[in-house]
C-alpha cells in the first residue's frame, strides 16, 4: 500500500483534482469548505488500474499553513506537484518543491491543473518550458509534466496511468518489525474511544497489541484498525492507517506523537544531523540560532549548534547539533527540516545522523566529526559499529536498532564486526565496540591491581565493592566479570575479584606479627586468645588474612580458632554424638577442658554450618 501527498501554491487546485480523483472532497473543517482553502490536512484514496489502493495526503499551500504542510509529507511515498496553468510557478510551488528536496521524495508527477483555461497549446508548452527550468535541480527533474482539468476530466486517465508506473517501480517500505506511526490526527469516535492516524513505518500493527504513545508514555490497546475506511486485522508499513485505541483519552495525544509497541522506541531532545541550507535564505545560519524543527509529524523549538563550523551561508552544508525543547521520536536517517520561527522561512533540512547521542559535543572536535560521516555515509558495518559506539556496552538488539539496518544487512554487518574483532560480545546478548572494551577491561584490570596494592594482604576486591567503584549496571558487570574470568584475566572466586597470581604474603614486620599471634593459638588450641585479642595483637589486616587464607577459623564474633584445632575438634564432636546419639554443651566443654564460652561457640557454629541440631540442652546430628 502506498501514500502519495500533494504540493503546491494556494488555489492551484490540489483539492479538486483529488475529488475529481477519488469522488471525495479531501476538506474536512467547515472553515477550510467556506474560505475554499485547506488549512489542516485532508486524506483520500483511490484504486488504480492494477488493483492497488494509493493514499493520498492533501496538504495546505497557503503560506500561513506551510507549517501543518511539512506534517503530511513526511511519510509518503511519490510527489503529486500541482502547478495551475494559468499562473505557474508561484512563491509557495518553489518552497513546496524545496521541502520535497530536502526530504529527498525522489518519486513524483507534476500535475499542470486548470489545463482547460489555457488560451492554447503554446501557453501550455510556456508553461510546462517555465515548470522544467523551475525542478531542473529538483528531485523532480525528470518527472513527467500532466496537462490534466478536474472541471472537464482531461489528462485524469493518463495522471492516473503515469502514478501507476511511478509507484510500480518503486521498492516497497522496510518491515523492520519495530513499528511507528507518526500522529498527524486525532480524534474521538462515540462509542470507539480515541483514534489516531498517520502513515505506518518500519513495521506491522494489528488488534489486540499493547501500544505506547511518545513522547508522553501513555499506554493502551489497539481496539480496531482501519485503512481507507475498511477494517484491517494487521495494518502494514507503508500503509495510511487510523488506529482505535482502548484505555487512552484524546487528551493524553497530541499531533506529532508517535505511537509504537512498547519498550521499542525512546524519545529524545538532542539530535546531531546533516544540514542544508537553502540557497535563497535570507541570512546564514548561525550557531545558538532557534529554529522551528520538523520531523514525521512533529514540530517543535530547536536551539541549532553548529559542529566545526562558525556559520552555513545560504546553499552549504555542515554538521548540526539540535538541542530540542519538546522530546520528538526520530531514527537515524530520517529526514527533517528547519524553519525560521520568525518572520517564517524554510531554512533547510536533512537527515539524522545520531538520534542518540551521548553529550553536548565540543564543537570543533575532529573526531566528533568523523564519526558523524560514518554514521552519515559509511557501511552498514561502520554505522552499526558508530551504533554499538555510542551506545558503550549495551544489548546487541538495541545497536542494532540504533543503527537503522534492515534485517539482512544488520546481520552480515554483525558478523564482519565480530569477525573482524571491532565488536566484542561479552555474552549472547551483550556486546561492546572494541575501543569502548577495551577501555572497560582496562579500567577493570587497573581497579583490582590498585585496590590489591591498597590491601595487599587481602583475597580480591569484594565483587559489591568492585561494582560500585566501577559504577557499572548489574548486567553488564556480571557480563565484564564472567568474560574476563573466563580468559583469566581475573579471578572470580568465592565473593571477591583478584587478579591471576596474586599471593597474600608477610613481609617484614607482619611476619613477626603472625609469628606471635601463631604461638598465642598454638599454646592453649581449645581456649585460645579471643578475637578482640587477636585483632589487638596482629591487626585487622593479618588478622583477616589468616581468615582468608584458611589458617584461622571465626566461629563467633568472640571465639576463633586454629583451623587445625577446628577440624580435630568437629571431627571429634560429630563422632561422640554418632556413638552417643546426642552430646550435650557441658560434655563438649569436659572433652576439650575448655570453658562454656568456647563450647558453646563451636556448637552453634556446627548447627549453623547444618550438620547439628539442638535438642532440647543436647545437640544431634542434623539429617
Amino acid at each position: 500500500m502506498r501514500v502519495i501527498g500533494t504540493a503546491g501554491h494556494v488555489d492551484h487546485g490540489k483539492s479538486t483534482l483529488i475529488e475529481a480523483l477519488t469522488g471525495a472532497h479531501p476538506d474536512r473543517l467547515k472553515e477550510e469548505k467556506a474560505r475554499e482553502m485547506t488549512i489542516e490536512l485532508g486524506f483520500g484514496w483511490l484504486t488504480l488500474p492494477d488493483g492497488e489502493e494509493v493514499g493520498i495526503v492533501d496538504v495546505p499551500g497557503h503560506r500561513d499553513f506551510i507549517e501543518n504542510m511539512l506534517a503530511g509529507v513526511g511519510g509518503i511515498d511519490a510527489a503529486l506537484l500541482v502547478i495551475a496553468a494559468d499562473e505557474g510557478v508561484m512563491p509557495q510551488t518553489k518552497e513546496h518543491l524545496a521541502i520535497l528536496d530536502l526530504l529527498q521524495i525522489h518519486s513524483g508527477l507534476i500535475a499542470l491543473t486548470k489545463a482547460d483555461l489555457a488560451s492554447d497549446s503554446g501557453w501550455l508548452d510556456l508553461v510546462s518550458s517555465e515548470i522544467r527550468s523551475a525542478v531542473s535541480e529538483t528531485v523532480l527533474k525528470d518527472a513527467p509534466i500532466i496537462p490534466v482539468s478536474a472541471k472537464t476530466k482531461t489528462g485524469l486517465d493518463e495522471l492516473i496511468s503515469n502514478l501507476q508506473s511511478l509507484l510500480k517501480n518503486k521498492p516497497s517500505r522496510a518491515d523492520l518489525n519495530r513499528p511507528r506511526l507518526p500522529i498527524d490526527r486525532v480524534f474521538s469516535m462515540s462509542g470507539f474511544g480515541a483514534v489516531v492516524t498517520g502513515t505506518l513505518q518500519d513495521g506491522r500493527l494489528s488488534v489486540g497489541d499493547e501500544v505506547e504513545i511518545l513522547p508522553g508514555g501513555a499506554k493502551g490497546r489497539i481496539r480496531g484498525l482501519q485503512s481507507h475506511k475498511q477494517k484491517e486485522e494487521t495494518a502494514v508499513s507503508g500503509s495510511r492507517t487510523a488506529v482505535n485505541i482502548s484505555g487512552v483519552n484524546t487528551e493524553q495525544i497530541r499531533r506529532g506523537n508517535v505511537l509504537v509497541h512498547p519498550g521499542q522506541y525512546q524519545a529524545t531532545r538532542r539530535l546531531d544531523a546533516r544540514f542544508k541550507a537553502l540557497k535563497d535564505i535570507r541570512k546564514s545560519i548561525a550557531h545558538n540560532d532557534e529554529v522551528k524543527f520538523f520531523v514525521g509529524a512533529s514540530e517543535t523549538i530547536a536551539t541549532l549548534r553548529l559542529l566545526g563550523a562558525e556559520e552555513i551561508q545560504a546553499g552549504e552544508e555542515g554538521w548540526i547539533q539540535l538541542e530540542l525543547r519538546d522530546p520528538v521520536v526520530a531514527l537515524r536517517g530520517d529526514r527533517y527540516v528547519l524553519r525560521r520561527p520568525s518572520p517564517g522561512e524554510t531554512l533547510g533540512g536533512g537527515a539524522v545522523a545520531d538520534h542518540q547521542p551521548k553529550g553536548r559535543h565540543k564543537r570543533f572536535d575532529k573526531n566528533v566529526v568523523k564519526s558523524l560521516e560514518a554514521l552519515a555515509q559509511g557501511s552498514p558495518a561502520d554505522v552499526l559499529f558508530e551504533a554499538a559506539l555510542a551506545l558503550q556496552v549495551a544489548p546487541i538488539n538495541e545497536m542494532i536498532a540504533k543503527s537503522r539496518l534492515e534485517s539482512e544487512s544488520a546481520d552480515s554487518a554483525l558478523r564482519e564486526l565480530l569477525e573482524s574483532g571491532r565488536l566484542v560480545a561479552l555474552n549472547e546478548t551483550l556486546a561492546a565496540a572494541l575501543p569502548v572494551w577495551k577501555a572497560l577491561e582496562s579500567n577493570m584490570l587497573e581497579t583490582v591491581d590498585a585496590y590489591l596494592r591498597q590491601f595487599p594482604l587481602r583475597r580480591g576486591v569484594p565483587r559489591e565493592e568492585l561494582k560500585s567503584r566501577l559504577n557499572l549496571a548489574p548486567k553488564i558487570f556480571n557480563a565484564a566479570i564472567a568474560f574476563l574470568a573466563a580468559r583469566r584475566s581475573l579471578l572470580d572466586e568465592r565473593g571477591a575479584v583478584s587478579s591471576p597470581g596474586h599471593e597474600i604474603r608477610f613481609d617484614g614486620e607482619n611476619q613477626a606479627k603472625v609469628r606471635a599471634l601463631r604461638r598465642g593459638v598454638e599454646s592453649n588450641p581449645f581456649s585460645p586468645p579471643s578475637v578482640k585479642e587477636c585483632l589487638a595483637q596482629a591487626g585487622e589486616e593479618i588478622y583477616n588474612a589468616l581468615i582468608e587464607l584458611g589458617e584461622l577459623v571465626q566461629v563467633s564474633q568472640e571465639v576463633v580458632f586454629r583451623k587445625t584445632d577446628y577440624d580435630e575438634m568437629r571431627r571429634r564432636v560429630l563422632s561422640a554424638i554418632g556413638e552417643r546419639g546426642t552430646i550435650t554443651l557441658a560434655e563438649t566443654r569436659d572433652m576439650f577442658d575448655t570453658t562454656r564460652k568456647y563450647a558453646q561457640a563451636l556448637l552453634e557454629h556446627l548447627d549453623a554450618d547444618g550438620e547439628t541440631i539442638r535438642d532440647g540442652d543436647a545437640r544431634k546430628l542434623r539429617k
